[in-house]
């Protein structure tokens, strides 16, 4: 068990470094990695904002980045590491593609599909079940979303004072 555990360290921090690149580009920080017999065959990283795409999540990418790659729609010896617990969009195309296994670090209380909110990925009434671990580095990639939303939460609140005393000099300018 060591080993996998190792493994998964590995691959997660791969996902980690997408996630990294996600938020350089002020994206939501989530990262993915499919890997398939000990090799990663895909990377992404959120991209909905630079996209103006809602389906341009890291899961997604990362599974089309695969089945191009591999020629096939069937992922089903792959393992899908990803730094946020996949939501229901991600996990249904986690199960239509087959994947085997879903690493994930931070769980996602309000969209999480893997065993949080609700788990879709091993619902017997689908055909196809993924094996799931959960909390693979949580802390770093809990960290990351932490930084990023508190980044955007105080950008915003110094754009809405910046406006608050733009309209404070207009309205001081109208009464001279």
């Amino acid at each position: 068990m060591q080993g996998k555990s190792n493994e998964d360290e590995f691959f997660m921090k791969q996902a980690i470094e997408e996630a990294m690149k996600a938020d350089a580009i002020e994206e939501v920080p989530i990262g993915a990695v499919i890997v398939l017999n000990g090799e990663i065959i895909s990377k992404a990283h959120n991209l909905r904002e630079t996209e103006q795409n809602a389906v341009a999540h890291a899961e997604l990418l990362a599974i089309e980045q695969a089945c191009q790659k591999l020629g096939t729609w069937r992922l089903e010896n792959a393992v899908l590491y990803v730094t946020l617990e996949p939501c229901p969009m991600c996990s249904g195309a986690i199960m239509l593609s087959r994947i085997q296994r879903v690493v994930y670090g931070a769980a996602d209380p309000k969209g999480g599909c893997a065993g949080t909110l609700m788990n879709l990925l091993q619902d017997q009434r689908f055909n196809h079940q993924c094996e799931i671990e959960a909390g693979v580095l949580k802390q770093e990639c809990g960290e990351l979303l932490s930084h990023f939303f508190r980044r955007i939460r105080k950008r915003k609140k110094r754009e809405k004072r910046d406006r608050n005393l733009g309209n404070l000099e207009l309205t001081e300018n109208d009464n001279a």
